[in-house]
């Protein structure tokens, strides 16, 4: 691929991102660029990476054909207004926060901007990343094919209405928190009937990835799923009625409404 990738901010989904490009080798490192607010940072994707740094965020706005700003929502404003110059028409700008609508990036710009919203999550550092996208008209559908093929190299892509765009934090970007916390529970709990902590972790993880492959590798239903694990009065059905009375799946879906509030209110 021989499209210039500039990120303006490299914090940790940046990062995520850049390794999960780099593995790939689809991009080379000379077509990879980062900007960075510190020098320290700046030294350490510099030499992770291999890539080109520097700390001006009008040099990656020059040098980018597909410009991802990758920096907290509240510095949207200011970032776009320091490179709106700087960039060529057919820049495609993609933004990677939450509430950030593809209206916001054309009013901030001021012209007919090509932009593209996106909800990637942190599995993208290990090549298991799940990214949502949306991008407005001025892309052509071969545009937006080049976004998807750029994070298809470190994450599965799925496109959705934008009307639809502020649930995904819950369901796909935020919600590996939640399955960390269910792993270290998991865990916890193998820990106190005496298994060692680390393969209480190996045991917990591999559990929790088998079972989504199985759900995504065989189509079936997770209430199926779940159910052919449950043999009549066994120790699955026990921990399942557990579950139910504490509330299990009531708290996750509660969890993912609050997520998805924070996101409709950040800015």
């Amino acid at each position: 691929m021989k499209n210039k990738i500039g990120f303006i901010g490299a914090g940790k989904m940046a990062q995520a991102m850049m390794e999960g490009m780099v593995k790939s080798q689809t991009i080379s490192k000379e077509n990879i660029m980062a900007s960075t607010k510190t020098e320290e940072t700046k030294n350490i994707v510099e030499q992770k990476y291999e890539i080109v740094t520097s700390l001006n965020n009008s040099d990656v706005a020059e040098f980018a054909d597909i410009l991802i700003l990758a920096v907290k929502p509240d510095l949207y404003a200011a970032v776009i207004e320091e490179i709106r110059e700087h960039i060529k028409y057919s820049t495609i700008v993609v933004t990677i926060a939450a509430g950030i609508t593809l209206k916001d990036i054309e009013n901030s710009f001021g012209f007919r901007v090509k932009a593209v919203r996106t909800m990637p999550n942190t599995p993208s550092v290990v090549g298991e990343g799940m990214s949502v996208i949306c991008a407005n008209d001025e892309l052509s559908e071969a545009e937006v094919v080049q976004v998807e093929k750029i994070f298809q190299t470190f994450s599965k892509t799925e496109r959705l209405d934008e009307k639809l765009m502020d649930a995904v934090p819950a369901i796909s970007g935020s919600s590996p928190a939640y399955v960390y916390m269910l792993i270290e529970a998991m865990a916890d709990g193998g820990v106190r009937q005496g298994i060692p902590r680390d393969q209480s972790y190996r045991l917990a993880a591999q559990a929790v990835l088998g079972s989504a492959k199985m759900v995504l590798e065989t189509g079936k239903h997770p209430g199926e799923l779940k159910d052919n694990v449950c043999t009549p009065g066994g120790a699955t059905i026990e921990a399942v009625v557990t579950l139910e009375e504490k509330q299990f799946r009531g708290s996750i879906m509660a969890a993912m409404d609050s997520c998805t509030s924070k996101v409709k209110n950040l800015l």
